[in-house]
């Protein structure tokens, strides 16, 4: 059988499987065993678990995962976020539309110390959601930019999905680290301008809050240095220590977990039920991620053997076209798979087919990843199936619709693209900081 008819079938095996809901992983593992016996080639598979051994479990760098999780729910635990989200939104009750300025900049803060979107939409969601609604702020507005802002976790550094990235790719999880820094805080300040200038034009959608809400700058200013100095010792010490090449991706991640716990327990927060609910919530999380992980090794590595990986790139290669407009197909593949898979499984399936060819057209492979890490944004906003949208729905009262918690994350998704072609026009923007960090 042609390489080409077994990645029609199996292509047509991983879209059916997806829409009949069962859990990406296992639509993996499974399009890869019968990829396998249709194509008459059972033993691939044994190929493939020694693969599964070799390079998934084997891999140094991916315990970097479950430690950074298990970070960010220290962080969590430590209530470190709500006094610096009160401070925060007292500093700008001044500022029409502070409130929603708040919250991306809070995010921001949360994407540098916990970089899970399902933590930070829910931890903002919980704090800002309700004072926004009361104060008088659009729906839209507000579930946009609570959405969107949650998921810059996944693209400022610490982020697991870098470090995915990194072990699938030959780039270190401290150039992607440094390169991916710029260009997600450059798409956090978008969102705030966006927000400025909302309240600016329609000041009914961001209105400001009621004057005895304001207190002194002065006492503002020492709340706010007090509850930020935790969060920011933490930023610097895992960054810090990473760009500075003290330590490894995997040992900064393990000196994160130790000083979000010291923190749980300076601010006396420390219990031993909670301490064994965040284990169990990093496993349970490190687990699914794993499972998806095994499952796309055995689809490529099966969809490879058999002649697919090689003929979706000769029909790449057949386009002929033009290097932009190849990077364009590229990132236009990617969102649409962003509306039904999630960033996991983009990553494990497109990078075997993507990477040759970029490495071919003598592109930059830290551009083209960090780019292809800020169009994945989207993968959390774009319905269908957007994680974020879901999350929202779950936080939101039952009056606030469905339709427009989307209106709200598509003017975000608009700025997300911004970004996109920003990066595109000056890919300084991600090379720039690793150039000067791992000059040698």
């Amino acid at each position: 059988m042609s390489g080409e008819m077994i990645a029609l079938i199996m292509a047509g095996l991983l879209v059916a499987g997806l829409f009949m809901g069962h859990p990406l992983a296992f639509v993996l593992g499974g399009t890869a065993v019968l990829g396998a016996l249709i194509a008459g080639k059972p033993m691939a598979l044994g190929i493939v678990i020694s693969r599964v051994f070799g390079d998934v479990l084997d891999n140094y760098t991916l315990i970097a995962i479950p430690l950074f999780v298990l970070m960010a729910r220290f962080l969590s635990d430590s209530g470190v976020t709500d006094k610096m989200f009160e401070s925060l939104r007292l500093l700008m009750a001044r500022v029409r539309g502070g409130l929603a300025l708040a919250v991306v900049f809070i995010s921001i803060l949360l994407a540098a110390t916990t970089g899970i979107i399902g933590a930070s939409i829910t931890v903002m969601g919980v704090m800002a959601l309700r004072p926004m609604l009361q104060y008088g702020y659009s729906q839209s507005l507000t579930t946009g930019v609570i959405a969107a802002s949650g998921c810059l976790g996944i693209l400022i550094p610490p982020s697991i999905m870098l470090i995915l990235m990194s072990s699938y790719s030959t780039l270190s999880v401290g150039e992607l680290f440094a390169g991916a820094l710029l260009p997600g805080v450059l798409l956090g300040l978008l969102y705030a301008a966006y927000v400025f200038i909302v309240a600016l034009i329609r000041p009914d959608m961001a209105p400001a809050v009621e004057p005895e809400e304001q207190v002194s700058r002065q006492e503002l200013w020492k709340m706010l240095a007090v509850e930020a100095l935790p969060p920011l010792l933490l930023i610097f010490g895992v960054l810090g220590s990473l760009l500075a090449g003290i330590a490894t991706a995997t040992e900064v991640s393990a000196i994160g977990v130790v000083l979000a716990l010291v923190i749980v327990i300076a601010r006396r927060r420390f219990e031993w039920a909670t301490f064994y609910s965040a284990l169990t919530e990093t496993a349970r999380t490190s687990a699914m991620i794993l499972f998806i992980v095994v499952g796309a090794t055995a689809f490529t590595g099966v969809f490879n053997i058999t002649g697919g990986l090689r003929a979706a790139q000769d029909l790449m290669r057949g386009l002929d076209a033009d290097p932009w407009l190849l990077i364009t197909l590229m990132m236009t593949v990617v969102f649409i798979l962003g509306m039904f898979l999630d960033w996991t499984g983009i990553v494990l399936l497109s990078f075997p087919i993507f990477l040759p060819i970029v490495q071919e057209m003598g592109i930059s492979q830290l551009w083209f990843v960090i780019l292809m890490a800020v169009v994945l944004q989207t993968s959390f906003l774009t319905p269908p199936f957007g994680y974020a949208l879901f999350y929202m729905r779950a936080l939101t009262p039952a009056h606030i619709k469905t339709s427009q918690i989307i209106i709200g994350v598509l003017p975000f998704i608009g700025l997300i693209v911004v970004t996109s072609l920003l990066l595109a026009a000056f890919p300084s923007l991600a090379t720039w900081l690793p150039s000067q960090l791992y000059a040698n």
